[in-house]
């Protein structure tokens, strides 16, 4: 069983279950961000599942200058904030500079590195002097074998609580795919590993302009992740994709979140 005892508000944790990052991928407006999270907290209690809310305070990456980038840092993050003292629940954000990790530790518990940018040592340093967990994603160019340097950079600078997160690897020029060899891979370096269901189903590089994706197969991805035994699951909802001003083409529409949870909690029970 992972220990999460480390997380403020943490709940559910004596279930055995897989943990649950999940919420909007960017924070839109606090009304359908405490909507959000409402629905999750009465899923992952009603499963029994430890929930991490998930939501990014600012998007530093998208495809075109004109995407919608955020609603602005501090009023995001208050948002977060808000949410973790409403529902009891830890959060977690994306930072992409150094100036970033101070900023939103006063706000969340764990401090998310994109997986762009894994390999940005002096982000990973100013992440982990925050004390805060560091969740380092997985870059789609990178070999599991290589993150453990990654979080090695973390644990040099004080900081043991390290997780890492699977989402795909770059699969020609529009396409990614999932190797679930790196999951236990990524396991053997001594730190918990998250299944981001979601952004493995992208599909990048559109000439649009704007990502794609293929939601059908978000259950597929999800339920071969428990199946291999990964410690935790990240999926991005939003009670309307298609209108999510930020990765709606891959995200799970809300009212299919306990169906898809419920089925996989038979499963980890299974193994």
């Amino acid at each position: 069983m992972i220990d999460l005892s480390y997380l403020p508000n943490i709940k559910n944790t004596e279930s055995n279950n897989f943990f649950l990052i999940a919420g909007p991928c960017a924070i839109e407006g606090e009304e359908i961000a405490m909507q959000i999270a409402e629905r999750i907290v009465g899923i992952t209690n009603k499963l029994q599942i430890p929930y991490i809310f998930k939501g990014s305070f600012k998007k530093a990456n998208r495809s075109k200058a004109d995407s919608f980038t955020g609603i602005g840092d501090k009023e995001a993050l208050k948002i977060l904030r808000k949410i973790s003292e409403t529902y009891k629940v830890p959060t977690i954000t994306d930072i992409h500079e150094t100036t970033d990790a101070a900023i939103a530790a006063e706000y969340v518990d764990v401090l998310q590195i994109p997986a762009f940018l894994c390999r940005q040592t002096d982000l990973l340093i100013a992440a982990a002097q925050t004390g805060k967990v560091v969740n380092i994603k997985k870059g789609q160019f990178v070999n599991s074998g290589a993150m453990k340097f990654a979080a090695q950079k973390v644990v040099d600078s004080g900081n043991n609580k390290v997780w890492f997160t699977e989402r795909g690897n770059t699969f020609g020029y529009q396409d990614l795919v999932v190797d679930y060899r790196n999951i236990p891979e990524m396991q053997s370096f001594g730190h918990p590993v998250v299944l981001d269901v979601t952004h493995s189903l992208q599909q990048p590089n559109q000439s649009s302009g704007v990502t794609g994706g293929k939601p059908q197969l978000i259950e597929t991805i999800a339920k071969a992740g428990i199946a291999v035994g990964v410690d935790g699951i990240f999926i991005e909802t939003h009670p309307k994709p298609s209108e999510a001003k930020s990765d709606g083409a891959n995200m799970l529409q809300l009212d299919l979140l306990e169906d898809l949870l419920t089925k996989l909690v038979k499963i980890r029970k299974a193994i």
